[in-house]
Order: C-alpha cells, then structure tokens, then sequence
C-alpha cells in the first residue's frame, strides 16, 4: 500500500474540520461540487490530492470559504468559475426561446391553421444539414434554421400519414438530438437536458430504441456539464446495461455496438470528473475493445463519430481530468485525427493544450490552443477549460505574456471576472 503524503492527510483533515463547522456529510458536500462520497472521503483521508486550481476554487466555493484559507499561497483564479457567470447571449438564444414552449400547441388543441404534412426527404435532408452545421459549429445558422425546421417537424409528426409517422418521429429525434449536442457545446446545460429528453420521447415514438439510447448520451452530456454526476451515471449505465444485454444474446448490430461504446466514453468521463481513475480507465478500456470488434473507424451512427480513433481522443480527455498529462501526451502523440470532424479535432487540440499546461510547456499550450481555434473556434470560446487553461497560462506568464497569448485570452473572453 503506497503511503499517503503528510501535507495531503492534513489538508484533508482541514477540509473534514471545515466541512463539520457546516454541518454538512460528506455526500451533501460532495453533491455541491458534482462529485462522489467516495471521492470526498479519499480527499479527507489523503488519499486523493486536490492539485488543480479550478477543483481547489470548486471545494471553496462549496465551504464558502477562499482558496487561500484551504491552501495558504495558492494562486488566486484570474475568474470566478464560468458556471457561476450571469447568463449571456450566444448563438443559440432563438432556438432556446423556441424549446422553452411546445412547437406545436395550437395544433394539438386545434387552434392553429393545420398545414399539410412536409416532404419527408426534403426535411431529411433539413436534418442532414443540422447535424452538419452543428459538427462544424456554425450556432448560428443552426438556430435561424431550426426556427423554421422544429415547428415543421413537430406538425407534421402529428399530421403525416400513419405509415409514414414513424420516420418522421425519427427526423425528429434527430433534431434535438442535434439541438442538445449543440446546446452542451455552448454551455446551455439545461437547454441541452430540455432537448435530450425530447429526443428520447421521440425517437421512442419512432420504434427505434438505438436512437433513445442515443438521446440518453446527449443527456448523460447534459448531465455532466450541469455537475450532476449520480445523475449521468445512472442514466449512462440503464442504456449500458440494456445494450449489453443484447450484445451477450448476439442481437446487437454494429450501430448498437456505436452507441454502446460511445456510452463507455461518456461513463469514463463521469467517472473522471469525479477523479475516480481505476474506474474511469475500465471504461475507457470498455470502449477500446468495442472499437476493436467493430473494425471500421469511418462510421458515424447516430453522429457519434465512434471509433478507435475516437477513443483515443477520449482516453486523452480523461487523462486530463485526472491531471496525468504526461499520459494523455504520449497517448495523444499517436492519434491521426485528420479523418473526423473539425470539432473533434479542435478538441483533441484543445485537451493536449491542456496537457502541455499542467506540465509548464507554455509554448507548446499555446501552440495547441491556437491551432485548436483555427479548426473550431467555439471550442475555445465556449469550453470552460478551455478558458480555464488560458487564464492560466496568462497568471503564469504574468506581465511577459506573448501577444499572441493575450490576443487569445481576449478573443475567448478568458479575463472576465
């Protein structure tokens, strides 16, 4: 048994003490943060160091304490974190006023105008579009399309010929499908909840459970980013533990095989975030051996874009989380990402970003970073570590900060207090 660290056993009787004075247990604290109990008894007993600046801000803000009373000469965020900032505008606000009614009430009470049914393969080919715009982050049109697209779709489902309902119920549960993927890239977590559970409502109403279970990844995502990862968990492990039970009667077909590893990706990242590593690396090995039997890396069901190459962009997020950066770089120094979406890209750039900044290589963060926003800007722009890793860099370099530094911070608006 490795011996625990006496500076990280007394910051955890620190934390222990702190949390007894408010009378709170170790899994209401816990909850507050979006982690575990097991999580928080680890750091108490010194087993689980609190090394990263953004999880030491976390664990004060929910002791209502400073940073510098839990670890004296910590350096003081640049920001208070990006969850506690007042909601501001984006690219998206049509389309979240849009989902915050229903579509398609007058037409269920019988008060509005009944339009004939919509063209199927034109509003597939709606939907086509979508998902594409959303791959390549243009919010933007995605919200002005879908103002005309949503409420077409909402109607016709319920006007269409019944032979024809069920593929519309699919187009559907694309939509907000793709609508949650877009709404969790933004950061409009409750949004992205909003539209996950319609996708799922609809895509059950189409027949097709695959797609529901592709609904309940947007949803695990939605999850994770609103810090409630009891949550994502239990919803990611219903899907899993359906599917894998299929796969074990050999019933589940290569699409199946798709969403099941990409719900393992998604489980390792609970499982990250709550900084339980064995845990999250058996997921990631889950999803590993499942890109392994499936054999072809260009598929892309239900837009997960899952595949080994995929995993391995994902073993390299979770590295991340559990700050192993040299881990997540010797892994990431092996990925061939040229095949997969802009987004995905910027994303696996963004994360060795990350990476190379928890070892102190600033140049090579920066580097990262900036080709990260040439493929993907609202992966910069939105992505709160993103924003994160560069206040950091920026508090590092203090008043030497290269100008290509500081012309980043301000594009992704890094320095807002």
């Amino acid at each position: 048994m490795t011996a625990v660290d006496p500076k990280h056993r007394e910051f955890g009787k620190h934390i222990a003490a702190l949390r007894k004075e408010r009378k709170l247990t170790q899994q209401q604290l816990a909850a507050s943060m979006g982690k575990t109990a097991s999580w928080m008894s680890q750091v108490e007993r010194g087993v689980q160091p609190v090394e990263r600046i953004d999880v030491l801000q976390e664990l004060a803000d929910a002791l209502g304490v400073s940073t510098q009373q839990l670890r004296p000469g910590a350096p003081m965020p640049a920001a208070a974190v990006d969850a506690a900032i007042e909601y501001q505008s984006n690219d998206l606000d049509e389309a979240r006023q849009l989902i915050s009614g229903h579509p398609a009430v007058g037409t269920i009470l019988g008060v509005s105008r009944i339009e004939p049914a919509k063209d199927l393969r034109q509003l597939a080919s709606d939907v086509e579009e979508m998902w594409s715009l959303t791959h390549q982050g243009e919010f933007a049109q995605v919200s002005t399309r879908l103002t005309a697209l949503l409420p077409a779709l909402e109607q016709t489902v319920r006007v269409v010929e019944s032979k024809q309902r069920s593929e519309a119920y699919l187009l559907l549960a694309r939509t907000y499908q793709a609508l949650a993927a877009a709404f969790a890239r933004q950061d409009e977590s409750d949004a992205a909840w909003v539209a996950a559970d319609r996708a799922i409502w609809a895509a059950e109403r189409s027949g097709d459970p695959l797609h529901v279970c592709a609904g309940v990844y947007r949803m695990v995502h939605s999850f994770v980013r609103l810090k409630r990862l009891d949550q994502a968990e239990h919803a990611a492990t219903t899907a899993v533990e359906a599917l894998e039970a299929l796969d074990a009667a050999k019933q589940l077909s290569p699409s199946g095989m798709s969403v099941l590893g990409s719900l393992y990706l998604a489980r390792a990242l609970v499982h990250a975030r709550a900084q339980s590593r064995g845990a999250a690396r058996a997921e990631i090995s889950k999803a590993r051996a499942v890109a392994k039997r499936m054999g072809d890396e260009n598929r892309n069901d239900f837009n997960l874009e899952f595949g080994s190459v995929n995993v391995e962009i994902q073993a390299v997020a979770t590295a991340v989380e559990l700050s192993d950066a040299g881990e997540a770089l010797d892994i990431g120094a092996n990925i061939d990402a040229e095949s997969l979406s802009n987004e995905r890209q910027g994303r696996l750039l963004m994360d060795l970003g990350r990476a190379h900044a928890q070892r102190r290589h600033a140049g090579e963060a920066l580097r990262c970073l900036l080709r990260a926003e040439e493929l993907s800007p609202e992966t910069i722009r939105t992505h709160h570590a993103a924003r994160q890793t560069i206040r950091e860099l920026v508090l590092v370099a203090g008043p030497g900060a290269p100008p290509e530094l500081t012309a980043l911070a301000q594009r992704a608006d890094a320095l807002t207090e």
